[in-house]
Protein backbone atom coordinates (compact mmCIF):
# COMPACT_ATOMS: atom_id res chain seq x y z
CA UNK A 1 0.00 0.00 0.00
CA UNK A 2 1.27 3.23 -0.99
CA UNK A 3 1.35 5.32 2.15
CA UNK A 4 -0.80 8.61 2.54
CA UNK A 5 0.76 11.88 1.62
CA UNK A 6 0.98 14.21 4.46
CA UNK A 7 -1.88 16.70 4.43
CA UNK A 8 -0.20 20.25 4.00
CA UNK A 9 -0.17 22.88 7.03
CA UNK A 10 -2.16 25.76 6.61
CA UNK A 11 -0.72 28.67 5.08
CA UNK A 12 -1.84 31.47 7.32
CA UNK A 13 -0.19 33.98 5.36
CA UNK A 14 -2.05 33.99 2.33
CA UNK A 15 -5.31 34.16 3.79
CA UNK A 16 -3.89 37.35 5.09
CA UNK A 17 -2.73 38.86 2.26
CA UNK A 18 -6.09 37.81 0.47
CA UNK A 19 -8.21 39.86 2.63
CA UNK A 20 -5.53 42.83 2.56
CA UNK A 21 -5.49 42.89 -1.20
CA UNK A 22 -9.49 43.08 -0.91
CA UNK A 23 -9.39 45.81 1.62
CA UNK A 24 -6.62 47.62 -0.80
CA UNK A 25 -8.90 47.24 -3.32
CA UNK A 26 -11.91 48.51 -2.55
CA UNK A 27 -10.35 51.30 -0.83
CA UNK A 28 -8.69 52.15 -4.09
CA UNK A 29 -12.58 52.23 -5.65
CA UNK A 30 -13.74 54.56 -3.07
CA UNK A 31 -10.63 56.87 -3.97
CA UNK A 32 -11.39 56.61 -7.59
CA UNK A 33 -15.24 57.20 -6.92
CA UNK A 34 -14.68 60.09 -5.01
CA UNK A 35 -12.34 61.39 -7.43
CA UNK A 36 -14.49 61.32 -10.48
CA UNK A 37 -16.61 63.74 -9.81
CA UNK A 38 -14.57 66.65 -8.88
CA UNK A 39 -12.59 66.26 -12.29
CA UNK A 40 -15.58 65.73 -14.14
CA UNK A 41 -17.13 68.91 -12.59
CA UNK A 42 -14.31 70.67 -12.97
CA UNK A 43 -13.77 69.86 -16.90
CA UNK A 44 -17.27 69.92 -17.83
CA UNK A 45 -19.35 73.29 -19.01
CA UNK A 46 -22.19 75.24 -17.62
CA UNK A 47 -20.98 75.59 -14.34
CA UNK A 48 -21.72 79.02 -12.49
CA UNK A 49 -18.26 80.39 -13.18
CA UNK A 50 -18.37 78.76 -17.11
CA UNK A 51 -21.91 80.95 -17.10
CA UNK A 52 -20.81 84.01 -15.61
CA UNK A 53 -17.39 84.27 -17.93
CA UNK A 54 -19.81 83.25 -21.12
CA UNK A 55 -21.56 86.11 -20.27
CA UNK A 56 -19.42 89.00 -19.22
CA UNK A 57 -17.94 91.61 -21.86
CA UNK A 58 -14.50 93.28 -20.94
CA UNK A 59 -15.41 97.29 -21.14
CA UNK A 60 -12.90 99.98 -20.07
CA UNK A 61 -14.37 99.87 -16.51
CA UNK A 62 -13.99 96.34 -15.71
CA UNK A 63 -15.91 93.45 -16.55
CA UNK A 64 -19.17 93.82 -16.89
CA UNK A 65 -21.67 91.06 -16.50
CA UNK A 66 -25.18 89.76 -17.32
CA UNK A 67 -26.16 90.55 -13.49
CA UNK A 68 -24.56 94.07 -13.73
CA UNK A 69 -26.72 94.89 -17.08
CA UNK A 70 -29.63 93.83 -15.66
CA UNK A 71 -29.26 96.14 -12.73
CA UNK A 72 -28.27 98.89 -14.99
CA UNK A 73 -31.82 98.53 -16.31
CA UNK A 74 -33.46 97.63 -13.23
CA UNK A 75 -32.13 101.29 -11.98
CA UNK A 76 -33.94 103.13 -14.74
CA UNK A 77 -36.84 101.22 -14.57
CA UNK A 78 -37.99 101.44 -10.82
CA UNK A 79 -37.48 105.24 -11.86
CA UNK A 80 -40.07 105.07 -14.72
CA UNK A 81 -43.02 104.33 -12.25
CA UNK A 82 -41.55 105.67 -8.68
CA UNK A 83 -41.05 109.03 -10.07
CA UNK A 84 -44.26 109.15 -11.40
CA UNK A 85 -45.83 107.49 -8.07
CA UNK A 86 -43.68 109.93 -6.18
CA UNK A 87 -44.94 112.97 -8.04
CA UNK A 88 -48.65 111.61 -7.83
CA UNK A 89 -47.95 111.31 -3.64
CA UNK A 90 -47.39 114.91 -3.43
CA UNK A 91 -50.35 115.71 -4.72
CA UNK A 92 -53.01 113.20 -3.97
CA UNK A 93 -51.06 112.14 -0.37
CA UNK A 94 -53.67 112.78 2.80
CA UNK A 95 -50.65 113.20 5.38
CA UNK A 96 -47.84 115.09 5.32
CA UNK A 97 -45.25 112.05 5.72
CA UNK A 98 -47.14 110.90 2.91
CA UNK A 99 -46.74 113.91 1.04
CA UNK A 100 -42.57 113.66 2.08
CA UNK A 101 -41.93 110.44 0.95
CA UNK A 102 -43.54 111.31 -2.46
CA UNK A 103 -41.06 113.96 -2.62
CA UNK A 104 -38.24 111.78 -1.42
CA UNK A 105 -39.20 109.70 -4.76
CA UNK A 106 -38.89 112.22 -7.23
CA UNK A 107 -35.63 113.51 -5.82
CA UNK A 108 -33.97 109.83 -5.56
CA UNK A 109 -35.23 108.79 -8.91
CA UNK A 110 -34.13 111.86 -10.65
CA UNK A 111 -31.05 111.73 -8.79
CA UNK A 112 -30.45 108.02 -10.15
CA UNK A 113 -31.87 108.40 -13.53
CA UNK A 114 -29.50 111.59 -14.36
CA UNK A 115 -26.51 108.69 -12.62
CA UNK A 116 -27.39 105.52 -14.65
CA UNK A 117 -28.47 107.77 -18.22
CA UNK A 118 -24.57 108.76 -17.57
CA UNK A 119 -23.56 104.93 -16.63
CA UNK A 120 -25.31 103.20 -19.63
CA UNK A 121 -23.65 106.08 -22.32
CA UNK A 122 -20.23 105.51 -20.84
CA UNK A 123 -21.33 101.47 -20.97
CA UNK A 124 -22.57 102.14 -24.54
CA UNK A 125 -26.13 100.18 -23.22
CA UNK A 126 -29.70 101.18 -24.53
CA UNK A 127 -32.28 101.93 -21.62
CA UNK A 128 -36.07 101.08 -21.70
CA UNK A 129 -37.93 104.30 -21.90
CA UNK A 130 -41.20 102.55 -20.91
CA UNK A 131 -41.93 100.76 -17.28
CA UNK A 132 -42.72 97.18 -17.69
CA UNK A 133 -46.36 95.92 -17.46
CA UNK A 134 -46.44 95.13 -13.74
CA UNK A 135 -45.26 97.88 -13.15
CA UNK A 136 -48.03 100.34 -15.33
CA UNK A 137 -50.65 97.78 -12.89
CA UNK A 138 -48.94 99.50 -9.65
CA UNK A 139 -49.43 102.50 -10.81
CA UNK A 140 -52.85 101.98 -12.10
CA UNK A 141 -53.81 100.88 -8.61
CA UNK A 142 -52.69 104.17 -7.04
CA UNK A 143 -54.24 106.46 -9.60
CA UNK A 144 -58.10 104.53 -8.78
CA UNK A 145 -57.02 104.86 -4.83
CA UNK A 146 -58.43 108.04 -2.90
CA UNK A 147 -58.07 109.28 0.62
CA UNK A 148 -56.65 106.72 3.14
CA UNK A 149 -56.71 103.73 0.70
CA UNK A 150 -54.38 105.45 -1.43
CA UNK A 151 -52.08 106.23 1.34
CA UNK A 152 -51.98 102.65 2.48
CA UNK A 153 -51.54 101.17 -0.98
CA UNK A 154 -49.33 103.74 -1.91
CA UNK A 155 -46.79 103.15 1.47
CA UNK A 156 -47.02 99.35 1.18
CA UNK A 157 -47.00 98.73 -3.35
CA UNK A 158 -43.63 101.13 -2.43
CA UNK A 159 -42.21 99.30 0.24
CA UNK A 160 -42.80 96.41 -1.38
CA UNK A 161 -40.81 97.33 -4.46
CA UNK A 162 -38.14 98.68 -2.84
CA UNK A 163 -37.57 95.63 -0.35
CA UNK A 164 -36.90 93.41 -2.99
CA UNK A 165 -34.44 95.65 -5.41
CA UNK A 166 -32.67 96.30 -1.88
CA UNK A 167 -31.65 92.70 -2.32
CA UNK A 168 -30.47 93.18 -6.42
CA UNK A 169 -28.53 96.05 -5.52
CA UNK A 170 -26.38 94.14 -2.25
CA UNK A 171 -26.09 91.41 -4.64
CA UNK A 172 -24.51 93.79 -7.20
CA UNK A 173 -22.44 96.10 -5.22
CA UNK A 174 -21.11 92.26 -3.32
CA UNK A 175 -19.82 91.06 -6.46
CA UNK A 176 -19.28 93.51 -9.09
CA UNK A 177 -16.34 94.13 -11.25
CA UNK A 178 -16.57 97.33 -13.28
CA UNK A 179 -15.87 100.54 -10.92
CA UNK A 180 -19.21 102.42 -12.75
CA UNK A 181 -21.40 99.85 -12.03
CA UNK A 182 -20.04 99.86 -8.27
CA UNK A 183 -20.47 103.36 -8.12
CA UNK A 184 -24.19 103.37 -9.05
CA UNK A 185 -24.54 100.95 -6.91
CA UNK A 186 -23.19 103.07 -3.79
CA UNK A 187 -25.69 105.40 -5.00
CA UNK A 188 -28.47 103.17 -4.89
CA UNK A 189 -28.33 101.57 -2.20
CA UNK A 190 -28.21 105.22 -0.34
CA UNK A 191 -31.58 106.13 -2.26
CA UNK A 192 -33.37 103.09 -1.99
CA UNK A 193 -32.72 103.09 1.92
CA UNK A 194 -33.92 106.21 2.15
CA UNK A 195 -37.29 105.63 0.51
CA UNK A 196 -37.81 102.75 2.61
CA UNK A 197 -37.21 104.86 5.64
CA UNK A 198 -39.39 107.52 4.42
CA UNK A 199 -42.39 105.10 3.72
CA UNK A 200 -42.07 103.57 6.76
CA UNK A 201 -42.26 106.96 8.36
CA UNK A 202 -46.04 107.20 7.04
CA UNK A 203 -47.10 104.82 9.78
CA UNK A 204 -48.79 102.78 7.21
CA UNK A 205 -46.96 99.97 6.42
CA UNK A 206 -47.88 97.07 6.89
CA UNK A 207 -45.05 94.72 8.18
CA UNK A 208 -46.91 91.35 8.87
CA UNK A 209 -48.20 91.29 5.51
CA UNK A 210 -44.86 92.40 3.77
CA UNK A 211 -42.75 89.94 5.54
CA UNK A 212 -45.79 87.16 3.91
CA UNK A 213 -44.79 88.69 0.77
CA UNK A 214 -41.40 88.95 0.97
CA UNK A 215 -41.41 85.12 2.15
CA UNK A 216 -44.30 84.23 -0.49
CA UNK A 217 -42.69 86.15 -3.14
CA UNK A 218 -46.47 87.01 -4.15
CA UNK A 219 -45.61 89.89 -6.20
CA UNK A 220 -44.10 89.53 -8.97
CA UNK A 221 -40.63 91.46 -9.04
CA UNK A 222 -38.89 93.30 -11.49
CA UNK A 223 -37.91 90.69 -13.66
CA UNK A 224 -37.90 89.81 -16.31
CA UNK A 225 -35.85 93.09 -17.18
CA UNK A 226 -35.70 94.00 -21.20
CA UNK A 227 -31.90 94.03 -20.27
CA UNK A 228 -30.15 93.71 -23.62
CA UNK A 229 -27.16 91.17 -23.77
CA UNK A 230 -24.70 93.71 -23.86
CA UNK A 231 -23.01 97.00 -25.15
CA UNK A 232 -24.20 98.07 -28.81
CA UNK A 233 -22.77 100.68 -31.12
CA UNK A 234 -25.55 103.24 -31.61
CA UNK A 235 -28.09 102.84 -28.36
CA UNK A 236 -30.87 105.02 -28.62
CA UNK A 237 -31.03 107.73 -26.24
CA UNK A 238 -32.92 107.16 -23.05
CA UNK A 239 -35.19 109.96 -22.24
CA UNK A 240 -34.79 112.04 -19.72
CA UNK A 241 -37.35 111.77 -17.23
CA UNK A 242 -39.21 114.82 -15.39
CA UNK A 243 -39.10 116.44 -13.34
CA UNK A 244 -35.50 117.69 -14.61
CA UNK A 245 -32.60 116.00 -12.46
CA UNK A 246 -31.63 117.53 -9.21
CA UNK A 247 -27.94 117.39 -8.49
CA UNK A 248 -28.37 115.38 -5.56
CA UNK A 249 -31.42 114.13 -3.14
CA UNK A 250 -32.21 115.38 0.14
CA UNK A 251 -32.24 112.88 3.04
CA UNK A 252 -34.27 114.33 5.72
CA UNK A 253 -36.55 112.30 7.51
CA UNK A 254 -40.63 113.26 7.40
CA UNK A 255 -42.77 114.36 9.87
CA UNK A 256 -44.05 111.89 12.23
CA UNK A 257 -47.74 110.42 11.00
CA UNK A 258 -50.62 111.61 12.51
CA UNK A 259 -53.63 109.89 11.44
CA UNK A 260 -54.07 106.18 12.75
CA UNK A 261 -52.71 103.20 10.74
CA UNK A 262 -55.16 101.93 8.13
CA UNK A 263 -56.52 98.79 8.50
CA UNK A 264 -58.20 96.13 6.47
CA UNK A 265 -56.66 96.89 3.32
CA UNK A 266 -55.08 94.41 1.10
CA UNK A 267 -52.68 95.22 -2.22
CA UNK A 268 -54.24 94.13 -5.51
Amino acid sequence: MRPRPRPRPPVHGRGIFSGTGIIITGLAATLLAMIFPIWSYADRSGTGLDTLNAETVSTGYGPLSALDRDFITKVRLAGLWELPAGQQAQQKGSTPAVRTAGQHLVEGHAFLDERVRDVAGKLSLALPNEPTEQQREWLATLSAAEGVDYDWRFANILRLAHGKVFSVVAQVRASTRNTLVRKLADDANRTVLDHITVLEATGYVDFDALARDMVADSTPPLTPSPALPGPTADPAPAVPMTPPPSPSPSYTLPPAATSPRAEGFEVS
